[in-house]
């Protein structure tokens, strides 16, 4: 029988509450448990004490015999120190998809075509001033 150290969760609609139960792999997520072992509240603020309340000797216990947990529940054993956690890296997560890109690049296009078009704009009003005095001088003389 394949066991897991895993959250079940409770509580109310968008006001969840959860269990660190030890359970069978098949039993569903908010059924059966062997022995229910902390409890995790999301809604605390993450420096509160009682937002992860854990018993060590049994998460022990269990992890000894084999039971395996979930990633989040890792997380909170690695906290407790009891058991190592290896850090993941996914660089590719932080990428925006391939429809924010286009629109990263159509962004900095007009940006840069605006940017040119003030220059342009900049540039034109003092060549005309200088091209009106010229017509003046040549019908002065």
């Amino acid at each position: 029988m394949a066991i897991s150290i895993r959250l079940s969760r409770g509580g109310s609609k968008k006001r969840p509450y959860y269990r660190i139960v030890v359970a069978d792999a098949r039993a569903p997520r908010d059924g059966k448990f062997i022995e229910k072992i902390g409890n995790y509240n999301p809604l605390l603020a993450k420096d509160a004490e009682n937002r992860v309340v854990l018993d060590a000797d049994r998460a022990k216990h269990w992890l000894s015999v084999g039971a395996q947990p979930t990633d989040r529940v890792a997380r909170f054993l690695d906290a407790a120190g009891l058991r190592e956690r290896a850090a993941r890296q996914n660089p590719n997560k932080g990428k925006p998809g391939e429809k924010a890109t286009e629109r990263a690049e159509e962004r900095a296009e007009k940006v840069k075509a605006a940017e040119e078009a003030a220059a342009a704009e900049k540039a034109a009003p003092a060549a005309e001033p200088e091209a009106a005095e010229a017509p003046a001088d040549a019908t002065a003389e």
